[in-house]
């Protein structure tokens, strides 16, 4: 499943190294270079994103209080990625908020394993965001923006199941033989009838789907970030 990183970064070059090399492992990009700018979009979209990157050294506003402002309204995971390599701005980051630091020139591919790390860490307790859905395996509950949606177990597997999968087209036939519980003489209506059900209570529209997407012919597919 792609995931989306917030990146705040005024070196174009580190930008355009960091941008294309995070694509090439799954990961959706958005770049501010301007931290003022960042914080706004990210106060309006905070459940958009997964992760964020963030340099010490900006225009109009140092690094540490843009972590500051960042974890004052979220607990999203923040690496600092900084030329400021000194001990007393790590022990600073790390009591701004921040989770890891790396400190530059670096590899790219310890940035990846930074974030695989954390990301972990972040689903170790069992619950995955995507978008502004947030869904709680462990309770086998579903929220949105932070009130909680009524699903059947029925629903929640299928909705669980879609986002362990996302992006890959499901039939019914794999749904029916995946998700315990469908009736079997009815299996192809009784999955559309759950997942009519399931978008109705995630407010998806069938017809312009956040969410869940139709594929004529076949099945479905988990298109939410």
């Amino acid at each position: 499943m792609s995931k989306t990183i917030l990146l705040i970064e005024d070196d174009v070059d580190i930008q355009n190294l960091l941008v294309e090399y995070l694509k090439n492992y799954n990961f959706d990009v958005v770049v501010f270079a301007n931290p003022l700018d960042a914080l706004k979009t990210f106060s309006a979209k905070k459940e958009t994103y997964s992760l964020v990157i963030l340099d010490l050294m900006l225009p109009q506003m140092d690094g540490f209080d843009v972590c500051k402002q960042l974890r004052k309204n979220s607990d999203i995971p923040i690496i600092i990625s900084s030329a400021r390599g000194e001990v007393s701005d790590k022990i600073l980051a790390f009591e701004a908020g921040a989770d890891d630091y790396l400190s530059k020139p670096y590899e790219p591919r310890e940035l990846i394993i930074r974030i695989n790390a954390i990301m972990r860490r972040v689903q170790k307790n069992g619950i995955i965001q995507v978008a502004d859905l947030s869904i709680n395996e462990n309770k086998k509950e579903v929220t949105i923006d932070g009130f909680r949606v009524d699903l059947t177990k029925i629903e929640f597997d299928i909705l669980l199941f879609f986002v362990q999968n996302s992006e890959k087209i499901i039939s019914r036939e794999l749904l029916c033989n995946a998700i315990e519980g469908i009736e079997y003489e009815t299996k192809g209506r009784s999955v559309d009838m759950h997942i009519s059900n399931l978008r109705q209570k995630i407010g998806d529209d069938a017809k312009n789907p956040k969410y869940i997407k139709s594929v004529w012919g076949i099945g479905y597919k988990f298109i939410g970030k």
